[in-house]
């Protein structure tokens, strides 16, 4: 048998993952990445007010434990999940208009760019307060407990965000309760300007999970495989009623906080480094090597990926801004009372 036949499927067994799913979350990273750039450069354009907040660097994070979701699971997301939005279906339509605040947005022009969300897909649109959505999300938990739903809530944050009350209190009472929610830690290394070492006197973030009683974990955050198994194997546990899990992902983020940020408060050389462990050419190598992907793979992945981006762009240019009154609008809900004993 020849060397190379022997090694890809060697490849395939360590991996556990079905092609068809290994070829997905390559193509969402990638959609991820090409759409967050070409918004960074409309931005510096002036196609769209306000700022950006890129997640370059990032996108297993995201990507990962959203792919898969069902449609009726909750996402929580802060203001960096992009990937996040592309991987649970979010129309790249809907989410170009929310950055460039159109009629045609899920939020009707009425939140800072890269707040993404759409109630028919489960994501929350998040609030600009940090954590704010780790408390919604684990409401939400409880919410599927209270219906004896096996549904599953994913919550976003970056490791400065675990440093607020409302995430403690948050995961207090996920713990225990046992709810049915995922954490997931983007430690970036930076909480904008603030390094993890004054974010907390921890090596590692996921230990705080320890303190509420359920499992916490840390992972290479750039690797597509490794995020995607450790969270889907939460959301599974999350499923069966076993209760919430906290994942650290170690990543980076290749550019300032946001667009207006120059990010002079770290060094090239740590940059330079982080580069290296970019997850999109660490998921090409894996596909290149277990026969998934090739050159004309690739070129037909990009150019489906430009396309489809291009599109929305034209679409969304094409659109109006809404109305002033329109301010006024949805800010009322249905209220659904609840009993204790169903608690």
């Amino acid at each position: 048998m020849p060397e190379k036949e022997i090694k890809d499927r060697q490849v395939k067994r360590e991996t556990g993952i079905p092609d068809n799913v290994l070829v997905d979350l390559y193509t969402n990273l990638l959609m991820t990445r090409t759409l967050d750039e070409k918004l960074r450069k409309l931005f510096r354009q002036g196609r769209f007010a306000g700022t950006y907040f890129s997640a370059v660097g990032q996108e297993a994070t995201t990507v990962c434990p959203s792919y898969g979701l069902r449609e009726d699971d909750i996402i929580a997301p802060s203001h960096r999940e992009i990937g996040a939005a592309v991987a649970k279906g979010i129309p790249l339509v809907a989410i170009v208009a929310q950055v460039y605040a159109r009629r045609n947005s899920p939020d009707k022009g009425k939140t800072h760019p890269c707040h993404y969300g759409w109630r028919a897909k489960g994501v929350i649109t998040p609030a600009s307060t940090l954590a704010s959505q780790t408390v919604v999300g684990t409401g939400c938990a409880m919410g599927f407990r209270i219906q004896k739903k096996d549904n599953v809530v994913i919550a976003f944050f970056g490791e400065g965000a675990t440093a607020r009350g409302g995430w403690h209190e948050a995961l207090n009472y996920a713990g225990i309760y046992k709810l049915p929610i995922v954490y997931i830690c983007q430690n970036n290394l930076w909480a904008e300007s603030i390094p993890a070492t004054l974010s907390g006197a921890i090596q590692f973030f996921s230990d705080r999970a320890k303190a509420y009683g359920f499992p916490g974990i840390t992972v290479d955050g750039n690797d597509m495989v490794e995020v995607y198994k450790v969270s889907h194997e939460a959301i599974d546990r999350a499923r069966r009623g076993e209760g919430p899990t906290l994942i650290e992902c170690m990543t980076y983020r290749w550019y300032g906080h946001s667009e207006i940020d120059p990010a002079d408060y770290r060094t090239q050389q740590e940059l330079e480094e982080w580069k290296k462990k970019d997850p999109i050419p660490r998921a090409e190598q894996l596909l290149t090597e277990i026969g998934l992907l090739d050159k004309d793979k690739r070129e037909a992945i990009v150019e489906h990926v430009n396309h489809e981006i291009d599109e929305a762009i034209k679409i969304c240019e094409s659109e109006p801004y809404v109305e002033p009154e329109e301010a006024y609008g949805d800010v009322y809900s249905g209220h659904f009372p609840v009993r204790r004993d169903e608690i």
